[in-house]
């Protein structure tokens, strides 16, 4: 038993997107290595940046080959060329430790949940209170819910709602409950992994995750919400179920996709 759990956390581990991506780097190595040497045999000079954009390249392949999503290829292909010009500066140590930790507050749980950091806007917010009724106590909550600005909104927006967002990363998380304070909203902001919640409790869930969360979102939600509660989800849909409400918010752009219990 103690095995299959060990052989079980490895299997997480090498799923998670960021491990695949420094793993996919490291592979680059080889190819870019014969790469450079051919072409140093055809009289080719190359720059260290010359080098880096070729491991790069390799390593954006590798990723594109293994399906990671396209803003992996995009961080693969420029990491060697950022790496390589942070060293031609001679930036500070210190400089690193200090930009490592401020993107660890901000996307430390995107290793594990695959949602990195999407701020939604104002047409996004107007479309979700269009579909809650300002006459009801509903209670609504935001899963991930980031610098809260949704949250916020609503709360000032449906003054009968009880308004809610759950953050996993500290950062995003104090940021808005600071604003929540500072602003005297209504709003509260829990610091916590949603999936730890019920959502029988909620009237509405609103989510702008990513397609990585959307199939355990959905199982979640199937399984929890109460009928008469709406599921609503920015810009990525459901493979298992579609949704009763497909919004258009500007031609070609993103929907607002919702599902009714």
């Amino acid at each position: 038993m103690q095995g299959q759990g060990v052989s079980l956390a490895l299997r997480r581990i090498w799923r998670a997107p960021a491990v695949q991506a420094l793993l996919l780097q490291c592979a680059a190595f080889g190819p870019t290595l014969l790469a450079v040497a051919l072409l140093t045999r055809l009289g080719l000079p190359l720059s260290y940046g010359a080098v880096a954009l070729i491991q790069g390249g390799f390593a954006a392949a590798l990723s594109w080959w293994r399906g990671l999503a396209s803003w992996w290829r995009a961080i693969q292909l420029l990491f060697p060329l950022t790496v390589y010009s942070a060293l031609a500066l001679a930036l500070p140590p210190w400089l690193f430790l200090v930009a490592f930790l401020l993107l660890l507050l901000v996307y430390w749980s995107t290793f594990r949940t695959q949602v990195p950091y999407y701020p939604s806007g104002a047409r996004v917010w107007r479309a979700v209170e269009q579909q809650l009724a300002p006459d009801r106590a509903l209670r609504v909550i935001d899963i991930g819910s980031g610098l809260g600005g949704f949250a916020l909104y609503l709360a000032r927006r449906l003054p009968l709602a009880r308004i809610e967002g759950i953050e996993l990363a500290p950062l995003p998380w104090l940021v808005a409950s600071l604003r929540a304070r500072f602003s005297a909203s209504r709003a509260r902001f829990v610091l916590g992994d949603y999936e730890r919640l019920d959502f029988a409790h909620y009237d509405a869930v609103f989510a702008y995750l990513s397609p990585a969360a959307m199939s355990a979102l959905w199982r979640k939600a199937a399984r929890e919400m109460r009928p008469g509660s709406i599921l609503l989800s920015y810009e990525f849909g459901i493979a298992e179920r579609a949704p009763n409400l497909d919004i258009v918010l500007t031609q070609g752009g993103p929907r607002l996709y919702v599902w009714h219990f």
